[in-house]
């Protein structure tokens, strides 16, 4: 959802109850000047994504080789 700051201001409360389930980017002149979003959502879904790609037996150490192998 897309709305402009001076609608987050007057409607703050709102937005919030809103930034649970879904994404607020706020605009100004047209511009996405900033996104209201609930911090948690996130880091469940990307840990879900997880479950089952890396192996029961992988450290943390050849996590990082390979993140670095691949810049």
């Amino acid at each position: 959802m897309s709305i402009t700051a001076t609608e987050l201001k007057e409607n703050l409360s709102k937005y919030l109850q809103l930034s649970m389930t879904e994404d607020i980017y706020i605009t100004r002149n047209g511009k996405v000047i900033s996104k209201l979003s609930n911090p948690f959502v996130k880091r469940v879904d990307v840990a879900k994504s997880l479950f089952g790609i890396l192996p029961e037996n992988a450290s943390v150490e050849e996590a990082k080789a390979a993140r670095i192998d691949e810049i």
